[in-house]
């Protein structure tokens, strides 16, 4: 796990941003590698984890806001992912978050902790939209490669407890995204 991994989760959440502000309209029904979550299900998801990473770096509890927004925003998705973005980019600009404790949907855990967790979520996020929507050739593999270290560090081979499924084997050679997804359980 990087010291200060803030630098890796905006990165993560601007590639997600970037990804999402190429979702057209008739894109929103597209299946993910989520199996569970359609394109704008995931959209719907980016947008609330803006916040919610912002909400629990300021001190609250994940629970408090939804993990999928409710429907489209007034400004759309696009502007309303970047607005979560600037606020996330204005809570977690506070160094001393890195050591205090946040309550992270799997626990409380420093904030370095989570920030690492939520490169994770960002990055995966951003490979699943880009194979839902044929936009792999967007990605930052480099980062993905980043984010599977981190994930196998902490995401344990026995998912009892987690929100993954069983690791899927890809080839050892596959492109990061395409690792990582297999890692946290999507073939």
């Amino acid at each position: 796990m990087t010291t200060d991994p803030r630098d890796d989760l905006f990165r993560a959440a601007d590639l997600a941003g970037d990804l999402l502000e190429t979702v057209r309209a008739e894109d929103h029904h597209l299946r993910t590698p989520c199996a569970e979550w359609s394109v704008l299900d995931l959209v719907g998801h980016l947008v609330a984890v803006t916040r919610r990473v912002a909400h629990i770096g300021r001190g609250g509890l994940p629970g408090d806001l939804a993990t999928m927004a409710s429907g489209e925003p007034a400004q759309g998705w696009g502007p309303a992912y970047r607005a979560g973005v600037a606020e996330m980019r204005t809570v977690w600009a506070d160094d001393a978050l890195l050591t205090r404790t946040v309550t992270h949907p799997a626990g409380p855990m420093p904030g370095g902790a989570a920030a690492t967790v939520y490169v994770q979520e960002f990055a995966t996020h951003a490979g699943d939209l880009a194979v839902a929507i044929g936009r792999t050739d967007l990605l930052d593999e480099e980062l993905a490669e980043t984010a599977l270290a981190d994930s196998m560090r902490f995401v344990p081979r026995d998912r009892t407890g987690f929100p993954f499924g069983d690791p899927v084997e890809v080839p050892a050679d596959a492109p990061a995204h395409v690792r990582l997804a297999a890692w946290l359980g999507r073939g």
